[in-house]
């Protein structure tokens, strides 16, 4: 498992584009029949991909659980969240199974000793994106479909941030441990995301960019607001971004992306938005 400590905004300035990259950009998520992960020390975060192509894969394959988290099982003192971004697939938490089409979501919560992920078709394989954050009580294990999700239409094509916002993992829709995860969609012709840019002082977030057409990219901006440094990013990675960190990003064309936060509170809009012509 890659482990990334935290990096604070004073040293962030002197940064590198390579260290950047290395410090905060996670690359390569989708390996056949694999789990990789992540786990950052800011907030105890852990990103997770996993493509089952040829067999069912468990949660903590390749982890070392008593090592890395000092728990018997991956969940133990966790709550999980679910997104598949690729073709039909299933999860199995404990004794129960849920098929997983195109972006629906699975809250898997704190206690579930056994999670493995399986794909319908191995030709069009299922892509399990989660994001996993430390939990001291137990909630319920929610399926929701993407046409369930909570949704939020904002931003406007005259702005080129014209988005509609699925609320899945989110106090609106279901009670977890501290956990929030949603998952947005631009519309053709828009291409700015999360204008005016904000921090969270309270909670980080991790982002991942997907459905970006081939041959495009994603601008994704970040650091404090009047010091921005950006990360390139191709289809399929994630970024970690810090609670001092501003995140949004351009892209090349529309896209959809995931974010989850995690911190000391929930509240979807607690967030200290900086006015774009302040911004440097």
């Amino acid at each position: 498992m890659d482990i990334r400590y935290s990096a604070n905004q004073r040293d962030f300035k002197r940064y590198t584009t390579e260290e950047i990259r290395r410090e905060f950009l996670i690359e390569n998520l989708y390996c056949a029949d694999e789990v990789v992960a992540v786990y950052s020390h800011v907030d105890r975060m852990v990103t997770l991909g996993c493509m089952p192509v040829n067999e069912t894969v468990s949660i903590d394959k390749g982890i070392d659980c008593w090592k890395d988290f000092g728990t018997h099982y991956f969940l133990e003192r966790r709550e999980i969240g679910i997104f598949n971004i690729g073709g039909p697939g299933e999860i199995t938490a404990d004794e129960a199974s849920y098929p997983m089409e195109f972006e629906d979501c699975l809250y898997v919560t704190m206690g579930t000793k056994k999670v493995t992920f399986k794909s319908k078709d191995p030709q069009k394989p299922a892509k399990f994106y989660m994001v996993s954050a430390p939990a001291h009580k137990s909630c319920k294990t929610t399926f929701i479909s993407i046409a369930d999700a909570n949704k939020r239409p904002v931003g406007s094509s005259e702005t080129s941030n014209k988005r509609v916002i699925n609320q899945f993992i989110h106090p609106d829709v279901l009670e977890t441990c501290q956990l929030s995860m949603g998952l947005t969609c631009l519309d053709s012709g828009s291409v700015w995301n999360t204008m005016p840019a904000h921090t969270h002082e309270r909670r980080m977030e991790v982002y991942t960019y997907f459905n970006i057409p081939k041959g495009n990219v994603v601008f994704h901006m970040m650091g404090e607001g009047k010091e921005t440094r950006h990360i390139v990013m191709q289809n399929e990675q994630a970024v970690i971004s810090p609670s001092w960190s501003i995140h949004a990003g351009c892209g090349t064309t529309n896209y959809h992306f995931i974010w989850a936060m995690g911190g000391e509170n929930k509240a979807f809009d607690d967030m200290d938005e900086i006015p774009i012509q302040e911004m440097r």
